[in-house]
C-alpha cells in the first residue's frame, strides 16, 4: 500500500503548489498557458525521447501488451459510441475516450510500479504502447479534426507528424530499434529537459483548479462520469477478464496487468485538451476524479490479487 499512497502524495503535493500558484497569481493570467505550451512543444517531447531511446522494445510483444491493447480498445470504444450516439462531436469524444484508458503510466504508474510491483519495467510495455500507438492516433484525430483540418489532404495527413510529441517519440522508438548510442553532451540535456515535463504540467494543472466549480457537474457532466467510470472500473475490470480468461495469466502477472488498467487518466491529457482547446473542462474534471478513485481501486486490486 506504500506505494499507492506515496505516488498520490507526490502527485497531490504539487498539484496543491500549482494551485497555490494560481490563487497567489505569481505566474500572471497567461502562467497556466506557458506551462502547458512549454510541456507539450519542448518538456514532453524531450521526456519521450530520452525515455523510449533507452527502452527494450522486446517488451511490446507481450502477452500484457495484448491486454493493455485490448482493455484500452474496449474502454475508449465504448465512450467512442456513447459520444456518437449522444452527438457530442469528434474533439470531445477523443478527449473523453483517451480519459476512459489512457492511464498514468509516468509519474504514477512508475513509483506505484516500484513499491507495489516490485519492478519499474513492468509500465514500459504500457507506456510505450499509449506513446507508439495511441497518442499518435489520438493526436491525429484531433489534428484533423481541429486547426489542422484545413488545406489539401495530404498536408493535413502530414501535420501530425509534425506535432512535437509525435516527433520526440517516434524519434525515440527509431534511436532504441536502431541501437544507436547517443552521446552524452546530446543526452544529457535533454534529459535535464524532459524532466521539467511531469511537474509542468502538474502544476499547470493545479493552476487550473482555481475558481472552477466541483467536477462533475455543468454540461460535462455525463461524459466526465461516463469516463470516470470506464477509467476506475471498467477498464481494470476488462484488463483482469482478458488477462485471466483470455491469456490464462495468473499471480504475479496478473496483478501487474489489473494494477496498471486500474492507474487514473493521465495529467497529460489535459495538456492535449488544452492544446487543442476542447473539452479542457472534461479532460481536468475526468482527470482530478479518477485520481481521487483509484486510490481505493488499487488498494482493493492489490489486496485481492496480491
Amino acid at each position: 500500500m506504500q506505494g499507492v499512497l506515496t505516488g498520490f502524495a507526490v502527485i497531490a503535493v504539487v498539484i496543491g503548489v500549482g494551485y497555490a500558484i494560481g490563487r497567489a497569481g505569481h505566474l500572471g493570467e497567461h502562467g497556466r498557458e506557458v506551462l502547458t505550451k512549454l510541456a507539450f512543444h519542448v518538456a514532453s517531447p524531450a521526456l519521450l525521447f530520452t525515455t523510449l531511446a533507452r527502452a527494450d522494445l522486446s517488451t511490446v510483444f507481450s502477452s500484457r501488451l495484448l491486454v493493455t491493447a485490448l482493455s484500452t480498445a474496449a474502454a475508449a470504444g465504448v465512450f467512442v459510441a456513447v459520444g456518437a450516439v449522444r452527438g457530442w462531436g469528434v474533439g470531445r469524444t477523443t478527449i473523453g475516450a483517451l480519459c476512459s484508458s489512457y492511464v498514468n503510466s509516468g509519474n504514477l504508474g512508475i513509483p506505484i510500479a516500484v513499491y507495489v510491483l516490485g519492478d519499474a519495467s513492468l509500465v514500459a510495455p504500457v507506456l510505450l504502447f499509449q506513446l507508439v500507438a495511441v497518442t499518435p492516433i489520438a493526436l491525429t484525430v484531433l489534428d484533423l479534426s481541429g486547426g489542422g483540418g484545413k488545406g489539401p489532404l495530404w498536408r493535413r495527413l502530414l501535420t501530425p507528424l509534425m506535432n512535437p510529441i509525435a516527433v520526440g517519440s517516434l524519434a525515440g522508438v527509431a534511436v532504441s530499434g536502431l541501437g544507436v548510442r547517443v552521446p552524452a553532451p546530446v543526452m544529457d540535456p535533454l534529459t535535464l529537459i524532459g524532466n521539467m515535463s511531469v511537474p509542468a504540467v502538474l502544476l499547470a494543472f493545479g493552476i487550473s483548479l482555481c475558481g472552477s466549480t466541483m467536477p462533475g457537474r455543468g454540461p460535462d457532466r455525463h461524459p466526465v462520469l461516463l469516463s470516470v467510470a470506464l477509467k476506475s472500473v471498467g477498464q481494470p475490470v476488462a484488463a483482469w477478464a482478458l488477462a485471466a480468461g483470455v491469456f490464462g495469466l495468473r499471480g504475479h502477472q496478473l496483478l501487474d496487468v489489473v494494477v496498471t488498467s486500474a492507474l487514473p487518466a493521465a495529467q497529460n491529457l489535459y495538456t492535449y485538451a488544452s492544446r487543442y482547446r476542447v473539452a479542457e473542462r472534461l479532460a481536468r474534471d475526468s482527470i482530478l476524479l479518477s485520481t481521487m478513485l483509484s486510490v481505493p481501486v488499487l488498494v482493493v486490486v492489490a489486496t485481492l490479487l496480491g
